[in-house]
Parts: structure tokens; sequence; C-alpha cells
């Protein structure tokens, strides 16, 4: 069918292309303008979602926990747990992110006994961060604290200059800066607070319990992002499954758990077990977005949401994790299956999420003009202190983080772990993608927040220079050049040594 009220989408500025193209090989050409600001761009992807940024965190086990769904969503972008997670493991993290606060940040809470060591293995020695350190046992401290049993706050920051072996009890004596929600007129009114407490960061209390702690660069996004929340006003997040098994019931647990999104996920999307999985999911009438993927053309798209989809996951091969072009010569330039899907896709009412390749803020904007409502980000995130898995150093202290594809033997191994050996060892034949890759934290962007800021700055800007306030604008306003692999690297910055 054709939806009413379809925009053509963006055109190119010379002769169509003969053939397929990546991110590298396009450009934004910049039209008249009467957006005078970056702050007038509305990102709100409009699929479905409750999302106010065009942002997803991709379903790999390296890039999206609990912990980075929830910071996520705070920013207004969706993290999808992956389908691998044992299902009691979905469930306690879905209800996790739904009881954290949203106008503050999670508290990061550890016992006076815990030492600088356990610290760093959960946030770098970098400002903006603190650890909230309470009495008592790493049990105790796991539970609602008091502020009596609060003995103050230990900037992450001093975990630099501390010995490994210091407990955080003793760099937690002194006065505890806090101030109480019902306080807080406006994020404004937090910023300047903690101005005035000259404090990095301070405990935000709600009856005398701890409920957040909040930083002068979380007050500030307070001000620029609006939070992606669910009609009760909690965080949003999405889980995905596979398409084998028994998918019904694995779909009504997680919308049970309170899941806002459904993202039913297969290597190859294009298939008869992807269409019977949708048609099961789509028939249980559960009430929220259904997503499936992977998929790379038209044919895909008009197949995926005729069998029940409403967001489309596009892309084969472009992840940095991925080895599936190499091994099996499957898959296709990321910024043409994009166009072609997203057209399709919108014909029909359904929307597209861009699914890898990017590795700069210009390769989301790309994915955006192509016609995608988001975009997917997976290895980007692997290396911030939200990922799952603990921080680690190497031999010269730099800090990192392990990733690994999902098609690898790492993956293949804990998604059939409990299969015997020899089916088991059957799996890992067929792997594809790295199975571990250290992912080394920016030091001057450690957080997910901290890259959000840098990409929908990036993306904002796009936005400005073709003239369009929200995506369906910039789907119809973009104009995209080719370029020679000469014209990409005339684009990049010149080194500083030069």
């Amino acid at each position: 069918m054709h939806v009413s009220g379809y925009r053509r989408p963006m055109h190119f500025s010379g002769a169509q292309p003969t053939v397929d193209l990546t991110y590298s090989d396009v450009f934004l050409v910049p039209r008249r303008s009467a957006i005078t600001s970056r702050l007038d761009v509305d990102l709100s992807p409009g699929d479905g979602s409750t999302a106010t940024i065009p942002l997803v965190a991709s379903n790999m086990n390296s890039v999206t926990g609990p912990r980075l769904a929830a910071a996520l969503a705070r920013r207004g972008g969706l993290g999808v747990l992956p389908q691998d997670m044992p299902l009691q493991d979905i469930d306690a993290a879905i209800r996790w992110v739904k009881e954290q606060p949203v106008p503050w940040d999670t508290p990061l809470v550890l016992p006076a006994s815990a030492t600088v060591a356990d610290a760093a293995a959960l946030v770098p020695a970098t400002e903006g961060h603190g650890i909230v350190v309470v009495r008592g046992d790493a049990q105790r401290a796991a539970v609602r604290v008091h502020v009596d049993d609060i003995l103050g706050v230990v900037p992450a920051a001093r975990l630099g200059t501390a010995l490994p072996d210091a407990q955080l009890g003793d760099l937690a004596r002194g006065r505890t800066p806090s101030i109480d929600a019902d306080d807080v007129e406006s994020a404004r009114h937090a910023f300047d607070l903690i101005v005035a407490a000259e404090a990095e960061t301070m405990c935000v209390l709600h009856h005398g319990y701890l409920v957040g702690t909040l930083s002068r660069r979380t007050a500030l996004r307070s001000t620029l992002y609006r939070p992606a929340v669910d009609a009760d006003g909690r965080l949003i997040v999405a889980a995905a499954v596979g398409i084998n098994g028994d998918v019904a019931a694995k779909a009504r647990a997680l919308a049970a758990a309170g899941v806002d999104v459904l993202v039913v996920d297969t290597a190859h999307g294009h298939q008869e077990g992807m269409l019977r999985a949708l048609q099961t999911v789509a028939g249980l009438g559960l009430g929220i977005p259904i997503a499936a993927g992977n998929i790379v053309t038209g044919e895909g798209a008009r197949d995926l949401v005729n069998a029940g989809a409403s967001i489309l996951k596009v892309g084969v091969g472009p992840g940095a994790m991925c080895t599936t072009r190499m091994m099996t010569a499957v898959g296709r330039p990321q910024f043409s299956a994009v166009l072609e899907t997203a057209q399709a896709a919108a014909e029909l009412g359904a929307h597209v999420w861009a699914d890898g390749g990017v590795r700069y803020p210009r390769d989301v904007a790309l994915a955006l003009a192509a016609g995608a409502a988001s975009v997917m980000i997976g290895s980007w995130f692997a290396g911030t202190i939200e990922a799952p898995g603990q921080l680690q150093a190497d031999d010269g202290g730099r800090v990192y983080k392990e990733s690994w594809g999902m098609a690898s033997t790492k993956a293949v191994h804990g998604r059939f772990g409990r299969l015997d050996p020899y089916e088991r060892a059957r799996k890992e034949l067929f792997a594809e993608g790295i199975s571990s890759s250290k992912i080394y934290l920016d030091p001057l962007r450690p957080s997910v927040e901290d890259l959000v800021d840098m990409i929908t700055s990036g993306v904002r800007s796009s936005f400005t220079y073709a003239g369009a306030s929200t995506v369906a604008e910039f789907h119809e306003r973009a104009t995209v050049g080719l370029q020679s692999a000469a014209g990409y690297e005339e684009g990049k910055a010149l080194p500083v040594s030069w």
C-alpha cells in the first residue's frame, strides 16, 4: 500500500550512481537554510518509539547492558538488550532500567571496604563522575541507602592519585554534598546549586534516601536533551529475541517485564524463519513496536513489513566486528542499502534503523539523509564506561573494554553454552566475526553520554546546512554528492604534527 503524506527521499546532486555506495563515497551538499541555531533542530526519529534522538545501541553483548541502556535513554536514545541473555536476566535488566531516575544519574554506590582498584573497574579516573561511599559491606551497599549511611562522595578523578589498595572509606571522609530532589526547580537551577556548593558530584535525596547523583555536566545536559520515557514516565528500553525456539513465550515475557520495543533479530532477516517468527509475534497483539532484520533490499523490507514489522534493521556486513562479507561475499554497501530499504519502508508506513558502518558523526547524518529514522551503533559504544564488562588497563596504562562480534566463536559459545560439547563444537565451526578486541576508552569522551554529545552536535549541524528542522524534513531536503577516495581524504583534518 502507499501511505498518504509520503515524502520524496533525498536526491543526488548529479547523475544517479551506477554502483552501490558506502558512507565514505558520499557527502552532503549545503543548501539555503532558515535554521538559525542547532538547538532549533528536533532529532526525534518518529519511528513509533518515544526516543527523542535517532541513536539506538546495538543488541550486542559487549555493547548494551542495563547501565548503558539507562544512560542512553536519559539522553533520548534507545538501548537494545541482546537476545543471548538468559530470559530471567533480560527480565531483571528491563525492570532495573525502569527503576532508574530520569532527571538524575544512577548513583554508583560502593561500600567503605571497597578499594580504589574495585572502583577503577567500574569508572576511570576522570572528571564528572563520582562514587558514593556508604557504611557496611557490599551487600548493604546494594540496598536502599539512607543519608545517615553515606560517608561521602569520592570524585572519580581521585582514583588516579590513590594507591590501588586504598579503601574508599578512607578517601570519603568529610562533607557529603547533597540536595533534596523537591528543592530542584529546573535543570538550570540544579546547575547553579552545584556551582554554589563548589562540588563536582552531589547526592540527590528524597525523603532522606539516595535517589541519584548530579554533576554539572548532568545538569547541563538536562537543558539540552529530552529523556526517552514511556507512558508512565520511566526510561525506555528495547530487547531482542531470535527466530528459533518459543518466540511467542519469550516475546510475552519481555512485554510483561515492560519492554518498549521488541526486536526480532537474525543475521539473515529475509528468510522464511524470520517471516514465521514475525507473524507469530505480530499476532500476539502486544501493543509495542516490532523491529526486525537484518536486511539490505527493498524486497526484504516489503516482506518483513507485510509479516508484521514496523521497523526494519538494515545492514549486512558493515560492522567493525563483522567478517561476513569477507567470509561469504554477502552484504551490501550500507548507504545504498539504507537508501533502498528506507524508500520501500516509507511507502508502507514503516521505518528503518541503519545498523552498522558508522565511524564518525558524518556517517550518522548520511544514514538519516538516506532515509533512516535512527542509526544503530555497536563498537563505537562498546568502549565506554557504561558498556557491559569491567574496565581493564594494558601494560601502558590505557583503559579498555573487550568487544566481540555476535557471530564470533565467543558469542556462539555463549549463545549455545548449554548444548552438549559435540553440538557446541559443531556450531563453533561456522562462526564468523572477531571473538575478542580491545576497545580503548577515548580519554576525552569516556562515557556514552560524551559520544552522544559529539554525535548529536554534528548531526544537528548537518540539519542546519540542509535547512531542515526535523528528521522528516532532512529526509526530503538532503542533497548528496558522490566523491572520490581523494575527496573523502580531503575532508579529514590534518594531523597536529604536520
